[in-house]
């Protein structure tokens, strides 16, 4: 798609299509699923705190500031009350609308739509699938009504081949592919306040995951260059693989079928398959974060619970209870009725990006 046209349809086409056939893409392909702000570069996550006295300059000096100050230092300072040792210090983030934007529509949608096509060509019969045909033409409404053949469509597209080579696949994707508004890499449309928060906790003694909806084929080949979260920190959605030899050599094969959705109440089930401990630090977004959040609290020490709110339309994006992408309504009453932390993207940060590299 001419990269001005996909951001209009994409726009119209999260309306149309909603966050069910979203939600639904990811499900049963589980091939993979801005405004302007100010920060440095991505690759700021693995510098560590920095050397100023403040470990989080883009966060404004306010209660959710002071609440992550506080319970840091209450479970780091050996001998207090809620000190936690470091190996029970684990922290979990939600990543689309957490640790990175998510709207007008999810990046990894975008990745598996162009998927489709970068494979068509090796697909003649695709130019009588009605799917197809909509997306070529950008017909979101027409789109809307043949979600059947577009989720084979993606699942065609995005399996068949070895775990490395989608591996690759992702990675010459982000190298290339901007976001359309602000003509910049998707990885640079991360947060830099999260990117300061996930290194001063590991300074802290924390090991940070990831811990989202998304598939972990796409979040690993990046994560830690971007977020300093090396892979085998990234719990996340999976599609079944198969092992086979091909050409007397092993590999991994990406089959069309579900093998684990890391969302709802499939994120403290994906946190005790991979960590094996219950976090003490759960930062998310959505509605679909709310299991995750409860089963940190539920712990029996000091945690602290955090809900990122996406109110600033100016930097940003602004939408919750009635957003048809990433609902937030009641994990936010959730967090009211519970005490806890709601970080305002208006008013808790003094940036939502980093800067533009020059």
């Amino acid at each position: 798609m001419d990269c001005l046209n996909r951001r209009s349809w994409n726009q119209h086409a999260a309306g149309q299509i909603g966050h069910a056939l979203f939600a639904l893409m990811l499900v049963l392909t589980l091939a993979g699923c801005a405004g302007a702000g100010s920060g440095n570069g991505p690759g700021a996550a693995q510098t560590g705190v920095s050397s100023t006295t403040d470990p989080l300059p883009s966060w404004r000096n306010g209660a959710a500031k002071q609440s992550i100050l506080k319970f840091v230092a209450d479970v780091t300072h050996e001998g207090a009350p809620n000190y936690v040792p470091p190996a029970q210090r684990v922290a979990v983030f939600d990543n689309d609308g957490t640790l990175w934007s998510e709207q007008p529509i999810p990046f990894q949608l975008v990745f598996l739509l162009d998927q489709v096509k970068a494979a068509a060509p090796d697909h003649p019969e695709w130019k009588s699938n009605p799917a197809f045909k909509a997306l070529i033409a950008h017909d979101s409404a027409a789109l809307a009504t043949h979600q059947k053949d577009l989720l084979q469509l993606i699942a065609a597209a995005n399996s068949g081949m070895t775990v490395d080579a989608y591996d690759q696949t992702v990675r010459n994707w982000l190298a290339t592919a901007r976001d359309p508004k602000l003509n910049r890499p998707y990885t640079a449309l991360v947060y830099q306040p999260q990117l300061e928060l996930l290194a001063y906790l590991r300074a802290s003694g924390f090991r940070t995951y990831i811990v989202s909806g998304g598939t972990i084929d796409f979040m690993r080949p990046w994560s830690q260059q971007v977020y300093g979260i090396p892979p085998e920190q990234v719990i996340g959605s999976s599609q079944a693989v198969k092992y086979e030899l091909r050409d007397g050599h092993p590999v991994l094969v990406r089959l069309p079928k579900l093998d684990f959705v890391d969302d709802g109440p499939g994120k403290p089930v994906g946190i005790y398959r991979n960590i094996g401990r219950r976090p003490i630090l759960a930062f998310g977004n959505s509605d679909g974060d709310l299991q995750m959040l409860e089963y940190t609290a539920g712990g029996s020490g000091e945690s602290l619970e955090l809900l990122a709110h996406h109110d600033d339309a100016a930097r940003e994006f602004a939408y919750d209870r009635q957003s048809k992408l990433a609902r937030l309504d009641k994990a936010w009453d959730e967090a009211i009725a519970r005490g806890w932390t709601v970080v305002s993207m208006k008013d808790d940060w003094n940036a939502v990006y980093p800067e533009p590299k020059q």
